[in-house]
């Protein structure tokens, strides 16, 4: 992310997912955040989407972003997936971008879907 982004929103407050969350919840808040933090609209989606997934217990950072970059980039899109399916996605992604991380383990792919089926929605998209 870029860092005058992050300061940008820093400034209005927004400094931890949840608060990235709670600012985001909606397309007008996002866009009146945009407009705020003078910053384009597609990074507070980025950013929120990024939060969303790190509600999940054992999504943070880097996994976050894998899920995201590879097109699951939200809680309700995790839930949808089939495990293998999920799999199959995150490896061959890894494998065809050289993303900076691993794919996830089998059980670490149905321990995400099963907190993604439980999780209630946040965020309106």
């Amino acid at each position: 992310m870029n860092p005058d982004h992050i300061a940008r929103l820093d400034v209005l407050g927004i400094k931890t997912t949840g608060q990235m969350l709670s600012a985001g919840q909606t397309t007008r808040s996002r866009a009146n955040l945009a407009r705020r933090a003078g910053i384009p609209l597609e990074v507070v989606l980025e950013l929120v989407k990024l939060s969303d997934l790190a509600r999940l217990p054992g999504v943070k950072g880097i996994r976050a972003r894998l899920y995201f970059e590879a097109g699951v980039d939200s809680v309700e899109k995790l839930a949808a997936y089939e495990p293998e399916a999920l799999l199959t996605l995150t490896g061959e992604f890894v494998q065809r971008t050289g993303f900076a991380g691993i794919a996830p383990l089998p059980k670490e792919v149905s321990s995400t879907i099963d907190n993604a089926l439980r999780m209630p929605k946040l965020v309106e998209w």
